[in-house]
């Protein structure tokens, strides 16, 4: 199951940077994953300082 990024996403980029496949990128307002490359890592909620990333 794929990874998505809440409202609580500050857009400091620690997701997308440690994403392995590269499917994070920077959206209106937050950072958004795309889920159909998304491999469910859990890399970005590792470094994700609020906890935004979470599985669907």
């Amino acid at each position: 199951m794929a990874y998505k990024i809440s409202d609580e996403c500050i857009s400091c980029g620690a997701c997308a940077d440690a994403c392995p496949t590269g499917c994070i990128s920077e959206g209106d307002g937050k950072y958004v994953i795309n889920a159909d490359e998304c491999v469910s890592c859990g890399s970005c909620a590792d470094t994700c300082p609020v906890g935004a990333p979470a599985e669907e």
